[in-house]
């Protein structure tokens, strides 16, 4: 349930506000390529060796012995981990800092690991698609068990936690109701797509419908680009080339089994499925800014179902924008809940 008093304000444009990093970090940042099979033959011609961001802590070339949890995390749509570390210079996130900030505050030390998720369509939203691949796996499966091969990593369950933002909080949920046996805990942040939307409309896709080439998706706007990623995840289809997708409507008319499939991926219609999986979770924390209306919205729905059902959770509405509390809340939230709840050596 919530353990901070709810704010509604009107909706207004979101400011992405940058960070700026410190010059001193504590950890020491690797990035490397994971090879993933799950994402291998994918129509959309990306890469399956995937570019990952590998935050180690201070302790970690100190004593050679230890192992330590690990907080797998996952960006948002047309975002990167090389945007998330500081590496394409100011963003409205640095996680070193963040996470540095948060282990000068006492968290314990952990390896924190983010996918780069950008793809053809400008973001994976985690999901399992012939066009796009098999993200679910790759994060679930490849990608643990590259990490824990090729770092010193505590190998089980209880010591992995999932968390991410937006598109990354949809992919957190998702992947943590399909895979409760390889993670212990759940931090969604502003998470995207949780809603089905039962009574879409043409001109909501006339622009989608319009595009030919990747050019042209690549000018597109934001809302644009997001309907052909949905729809190359929740909606492929291998005999529509150059996309190999469908969108809702055709030819002016609506496509019903379109429309089904897009709501079957939404969370909040899933989770139902998937309460003993959620029940297993040592814990789940679920937050939104204020000024993030739409998706505070559906945070407080899902907290709602989560407590009809008795399982044992944590939401916040914080004030903020969808953007920028994120930074502060990896310090003050994630990573002293993942601190708490993953088990050390």
């Amino acid at each position: 349930m919530f353990n901070a008093p709810i704010k509604i304000f009107t909706v207004f444009a979101i400011l992405l506000l940058p960070v700026i990093s410190s010059a001193q970090q504590l950890g020491h940042l690797e990035r490397i390529k994971v090879f993933g099979p799950s994402l291998q033959g994918n129509l959309s011609g990306d890469d399956p060796n995937r570019d990952v961001s590998v935050y180690l802590p201070p302790g970690y070339n100190i004593d050679a012995s230890k192992r330590y949890p690990v907080v797998y995390l996952l960006h948002g749509y047309t975002d990167s981990d090389e945007n998330w570390f500081g590496l394409n210079g100011n963003h409205f996130v640095n996680v070193p800092d963040a996470v540095d900030a948060a282990w000068r505050n006492g968290a314990k030390e952990m390896i924190i690991v983010m996918p780069n998720a950008f793809t053809r369509f400008q973001g994976s939203m985690y999901s399992n698609s012939v066009t796009t691949g098999d993200w679910e796996s790759y994060v679930a499966k490849d990608l643990v068990a590259y990490i824990d091969e090729h770092y010193r990593t505590l190998a089980s369950r209880e010591s992995r936690g999932l968390a991410g933002h937006s598109m990354g909080g949809y992919g957190t949920v998702r992947i943590g109701m399909k895979y409760p046996q390889v993670f212990a805990a759940l931090y969604a942040m502003s998470p995207c797509c949780m809603g089905a939307n039962m009574n879409p409309t043409l001109e909501q896709y006339e622009p989608a419908m319009a595009i030919e080439n990747d050019e042209q998706l690549a000018n597109e706007g934001f809302g644009v680009k997001a309907a052909m990623a949905s729809a190359a995840v929740w909606s492929p289809n291998p005999d529509n080339p150059p996309f190999y997708i469908d969108l809702p409507f055709k030819d002016g008319e609506l496509q019903e089994d379109v429309v089904a499939r897009w709501v079957a991926n939404a969370p909040l219609v899933m989770m139902h499925q998937y309460i003993p999986q959620l029940e297993s979770f040592t814990d789940i924390y679920l937050d939104a800014g204020d000024r993030d209306v739409g998706i505070a919205a559906t945070v407080r729905e899902m907290d709602a179902i989560l407590d009809n059902y008795g399982v044992a959770h944590r939401a916040a509405i914080y004030e903020g924008d969808h953007v920028s509390g994120i930074h502060e809340r990896i310090t003050t939230q994630l990573m002293p809940m993942f601190s708490d709840v993953l088990v050390p050596r």
